[in-house]
């Protein structure tokens, strides 16, 4: 008998979980130094982490605090426990985290998070503090995708990356080269040859910052998108006042913007999200401008967002596209009141113990039971993804993602065809 494959999981799914499971794990906070993060790589022999943590053991029965020194003594106790389970790492490695959270009231709570991260682990890592240390694990989550961005004139440069979908905007320099002047004869050519001379300093200035910036990051550099009004872009392309490694990253033909500052550096992407279609904000911009045109459309168009409107879009099997901001941080928690009836409710992380303020929608009795409860995306992603839609994450950190969550509660939905009125039935 074959055995049956596990179905794959969807990379964008996997992400968001990997990330989410991150902010869950940044959020606790202990009273002193009394969680132990423990990273062991792929290779790594379990005999000698199990030495290491003995001796680290033996080390924290010298801690002053009575508290302090029982929490994390418990705490390598327990990651012991934790460790002798494996008889050597996973192929990428393993990161323990445990330890005593603060919950108020001056007391603590036993938490223990084992993670087998998406990206093998470099090094051998054991760290005690008041908060889980987290760095080699974030640094996994970071979009992989990076472009240098540079807008420039004669008066100004702006450099930054394009990180995934975000811009970071890091350094302006303003330049002091005249931009005219009011002399004439043969004073005229002497203040020329100042301009240029000026002109030329700042040129080799912008291009020493360009190498601050990007050459420690050469390796992961995509490309580097050059752009400004007039020819002074071109010119400084042309006559190789960058580094000659970072000269053959910059992308051509090179780009018009307006602006030279921060607003440039958005002009300039959106410039190149017209020709370099290996940009990841090219889809995300196409798919949110799509969105908004078909609200502009009369009766919404093919669209529909919040919500109340995307479910019934769902139930209906409307939906072809679904729209999801990344930084939805909600449960989707099914309750079941003390007369037998089971209601749903979408809450935020921190408002899903406090079932009190849910009463049931029959008997409006408190406290309701938790029967289920879900990650609000992944349980919209299932939905979809069942009913034949397609998903599109958006991040949290991009201008569509920033106006998803804020105009539409971070769900909306491009549909295949127009949702009917509430009061008509749905179509089969």
């Amino acid at each position: 008998m074959t055995e049956a494959t596990p179905p794959a999981i969807d990379p964008q799914l996997a992400r968001y979980a990997f990330r989410r499971k991150l902010d869950e794990i940044a959020a606790v906070k202990g009273r002193a130094t009394e969680l132990v993060s423990l990273y062991v790589p792929p290779g790594r022999q379990i005999a000698e982490v199990m030495s290491y943590l003995r001796n680290e053991y033996a080390q924290s029965s010298n801690i002053k605090s009575r508290t302090t020194r029982k929490n994390v003594m418990w705490a390598i106790d327990s990651l012991m426990g934790r460790v002798r389970q494996y008889k050597e790492p996973p192929s990428k490695g393993v990161a323990f985290f445990v330890g005593s959270k603060a919950v108020g009231s001056d007391k603590t709570e036993a938490t223990t998070y084992v993670i087998e991260p998406p990206e093998p682990l470099g090094t051998y890592q054991y760290r005690c503090d008041s908060t889980f240390f987290l760095d080699p694990l974030l640094a996994m989550v970071e979009e992989p995708e990076l472009w240098g961005l540079v807008v420039m004139d004669r008066a100004e440069v702006t450099m930054g990356f394009l990180r995934g979908k975000r811009i970071e905007s890091l350094r302006n320099k303003q330049s002091m080269v005249p931009s005219k002047h009011g002399r004439g004869g043969q004073s005229a050519h002497r203040f020329e040859r100042l301009i240029e001379h000026a002109a030329h300093d700042f040129f080799v200035r912008c291009g020493e910052i360009a190498g601050e910036l990007f050459l420690p990051k050469k390796d992961q550099l995509k490309g580097i998108l050059l752009g400004g009004p007039g020819a002074t872009k071109e010119y400084f392309y042309k006559e190789g006042y960058l580094h000659y490694e970072l000269q053959q990253k910059v992308v051509v033909p090179l780009f018009n913007t307006g602006y030279t500052d921060e607003y440039g550096l958005k002009e300039l992407v959106e410039a190149a999200t017209q020709t370099l279609h290996g940009l990841a904000l090219t889809e995300e911009k196409r798919l949110v401008q799509r969105l908004l045109l078909e609200i502009r459309k009369a009766e919404g168009g093919l669209a529909a967002y919040g919500e109340a409107e995307v479910l019934r879009a769902l139930e209906a099997g409307a939906v072809d596209i679904l729209l999801l901001s990344e930084g939805l941080r909600r449960r989707r928690v099914l309750f079941k009141g003390s007369c037998g009836h089971e209601f749903e409710r979408t809450l935020a992380d921190a408002e899903v113990e406090a079932v009190t303020e849910t009463p049931c929608p029959v008997c409006h009795g408190p406290t309701p039971v938790v029967v289920r409860s879900d990650d609000y995306v992944e349980e919209l992603y299932r939905r979809a993804t069942a009913s034949g839609a397609t998903v599109r994450l958006i991040s949290a950190e991009s201008e569509e993602g920033e106006m998803m969550s804020k105009a539409f509660g971070g769900v909306a939905a491009i549909l295949r065809f127009p949702l009917p009125p509430r009061s008509a039935p749905i179509p089969p």
